[in-house]
């Protein structure tokens, strides 16, 4: 999850001893991206960090089930206590908390098991990635089965298509061989949603790379978690009128 990184802030780069190879930052160009580093190395706890981390975010696969399948009956559940919330408040609610709570976080630079050691000194992944899912179920047009014909699977492609292409790349794939891999995972995930879904067969060959292309830029302060799901959300925006739904 997240695989953008950037140097830890806490060590010092600068000391240039004589004799010795001094160390190598990741370069940041113009266009404010930086380089890849290993997430393994970077992740609080190491490997075990790293795959705690993954874990956390293969388990958001039940957040677009529970708000597309289940949110009209969850919102009824709170309104038996006198609480007449609709699943779109239920969710713009949950981002206040988060927002909240990522404030705190940064305030008191923590950082838990799982994060990243840059993590301290800028809005998670968890975070971005919650807020980028928030956006979408908030934005995407509802229609078709369950109005679940283009947030579902733009969110699965984020859920299954980013650990995808980040653990190809950290097992040494390189990036033609790493975006193919992804695109593989987010095709599958748009044509099962035309077989369960009935969205349109057509958006397939184009949200697929699409959606594995969203990760690939390396921004400072916004994740690949917002990318993914903000890109293709854009894209389908404006792909709408044309689909007949």
């Amino acid at each position: 999850m997240g695989d953008n990184a950037m140097n830890n802030p806490q060590v010092d780069l600068s000391v240039d001893v004589e004799g010795a190879t001094p160390p190598v930052r990741p370069s940041e160009g113009e266009s404010g991206q930086v380089e890849m580093t290993d997430p393994v190395k970077l992740s609080i706890g190491g490997l075990k960090g790293h795959l705690f981390r993954r874990f956390i975010h293969l388990s958001m696969v039940v957040l677009p089930f529970g708000y597309y399948l289940y949110g009209h009956d969850i919102s009824d559940w709170f309104s038996e206590f006198g609480l007449d919330v609709s699943r779109e408040q239920l969710v713009s609610v949950m981002i206040f908390i988060v927002i909240i709570g990522e404030a705190i976080r940064l305030k008191l630079g923590v950082t838990i098991f799982g994060q990243r050691e840059y993590e301290a000194r800028q809005v998670s992944a968890l975070a971005w990635g919650a807020i980028g899912i928030a956006l979408c179920v908030l934005i995407a047009p509802e229609v078709g089965e369950s109005g679940a014909v283009y947030g579902m699977p733009l969110i699965l492609c984020l859920v299954l298509g980013d650990p995808a292409i980040g653990e190809a790349r950290r097992m040494g794939a390189n990036p033609k061989t790493a975006f193919m891999i992804g695109t593989g995972a987010c095709l599958a995930v748009w044509l099962g949603s035309w077989y369960l879904l009935a969205t349109p067969l057509w958006l397939a060959p184009l949200m697929a790379p699409l959606c594995t292309a969203s990760e690939w830029p390396r921004l400072k302060y916004i994740d690949d978690n917002a990318t993914m799901l903000l890109i293709p959300l854009a894209a389908i925006i404006l792909l709408h009128p044309f689909t007949g739904l």
